[in-house]
């Protein structure tokens, strides 16, 4: 069940960028729907975001981009006092905005350029996301921002009443993108969800039914 709240006043729609016959958008849903994540998928994905990252680390954390993890850090009933961890923290966009305000916050990367250039505000493990160096029922939250899904791995590191946060800061022309109804429909089980748009994104805060 999603329920979708009102947009933030200051919500907008992205200009165009990535519609659906981009190529990351593919591997994202498939993915996230059951097919398998091979070796040199995470080779190259990892080359291309290593070269990336020296121009990413120069990007600011502008309002609109940060508006999406803001606002579902107001209204979507996040466990905020827990453990979290973020999955694909690139150059630490996210975690900037997240770790003054979470109990704890762990990060981790495919990338080692990315994690290279990230700022010293939590933990940063280069790991791949198919298969976390992590125990079960580890997190209270997990925090994924333009991130590939891999649902049985962050069902796995959830704790059972934890919390999935889910964002696309540039809605459906995010690359990676998935609908908020299509993240709870892969994840294993029955989900239920909160989202809402802000900035030029949105938000999906996820928990089990």
């Amino acid at each position: 069940m999603l329920t979708e709240l009102e947009p933030h006043p200051e919500a907008s729609d992205p200009e165009p960028f990535a519609g659906p016959d981009h190529p990351i958008r593919k591997i994202t849903r498939r993915m996230a729907f059951g097919e398998e994540w091979k070796p040199e998928h995470a080779e190259r994905m990892a080359t291309l975001f290593d070269e990336l990252a020296p121009e990413w680390s120069e990007r600011r954390t502008d309002e609109v981009k940060r508006a999406p993890i803001d606002d579902a850090i107001e209204r979507g009933g996040l466990p905020l006092t827990g453990d979290w961890l973020e999955l694909g923290s690139g150059t630490g966009a996210g975690a900037r905005v997240l770790a003054p305000v979470v109990g704890s916050l762990v990060c981790t990367d495919l990338s080692a350029g990315m994690l290279a250039h990230a700022p010293d505000v939590a933990p940063r493990v280069r790991s791949d996301a198919s298969k976390l160096p992590f125990t079960d029922n580890a997190f209270d939250a997990v925090m994924m921002i333009n991130m590939i899904l891999f649902p049985s791995e962050v069902d796995r590191v959830l704790r059972p009443d934890g919390a999935l946060l889910w964002i696309n800061t540039l809605g459906d022309q995010t690359p990676i993108h998935l609908p908020a109804a299509d993240v709870l429909e892969a994840m294993p089980g029955q989900w239920q969800g909160t989202s809402a748009d802000a900035g030029t994104g949105f938000w999906l805060a996820a928990r089990r039914v």
